[in-house]
C-alpha cells in the first residue's frame, strides 16, 4: 500500500495514477453559485466533505437570500460524505421550491438513496435546466 509521499518510478504519487483503496488523496472540493434570472445553479465539485463546511454553508444562506429555485450541478462530485448529504438537506428545506439535483454521479446517487434524501430532492438524470445565465448576449 502507498502512502502520500509514497513515489512511483514516473514521479510522486497522486489521484490520477491511484489504486483504489491506496489511501491518496483525491481532488479537493469546491463550491461555486450562480445566480441566472430564473434560479440559482450550486455547482459541486470534487471532494463534497468537511473541508468545504464553512463553502456549503454560505452557498446555502447565499441561495436562501436570492429566493429562486435551486438547481445542484453534482456532475463532478468525486466522493461525499454526511456533509454534503446535510448540505442538500439543509437546501431543501430552507428553499420556498423543490431543489433540483443535476447530473448525478453513481457515488451521490447511493447516499441520496441510502439517507432517502433523495426522497426531498428532484433528481434530473441530465441537464434539464431552468438555469438562464444573466446577460447571455441575447437582446
Amino acid at each position: 500500500m502507498r502512502d502520500g509521499n509514497s513515489t512511483i518510478p514516473d514521479g510522486p504519487a497522486d489521484a490520477s495514477n491511484a489504486e483504489p483503496g491506496s489511501g491518496i488523496v483525491g481532488e479537493p472540493g469546491a463550491v461555486h453559485v450562480i445566480v441566472g434570472t430564473d434560479a440559482t445553479r450550486i455547482v459541486l465539485s470534487g471532494e463534497v466533505d468537511a473541508d468545504l463546511g464553512a463553502e456549503l454553508q454560505e452557498a446555502t444562506a447565499e441561495a436562501e437570500q436570492v429566493g429562486l429555485p435551486i438547481e445542484v450541478d453534482a456532475h463532478h462530485v468525486t466522493f461525499m460524505d454526511s456533509s454534503g448529504v446535510a448540505f442538500l438537506a439543509r437546501l431543501s428545506i430552507r428553499s420556498k421550491h423543490r431543489v433540483r439535483l443535476l447530473r448525478v454521479p453513481p457515488t451521490v446517487r447511493f447516499l441520496l438513496e441510502v439517507t432517502r434524501i433523495g426522497e426531498l430532492l428532484d433528481v434530473v438524470e441530465g441537464d434539464e435546466s431552468q438555469f438562464q445565465p444573466v446577460g447571455d448576449g441575447q437582446g
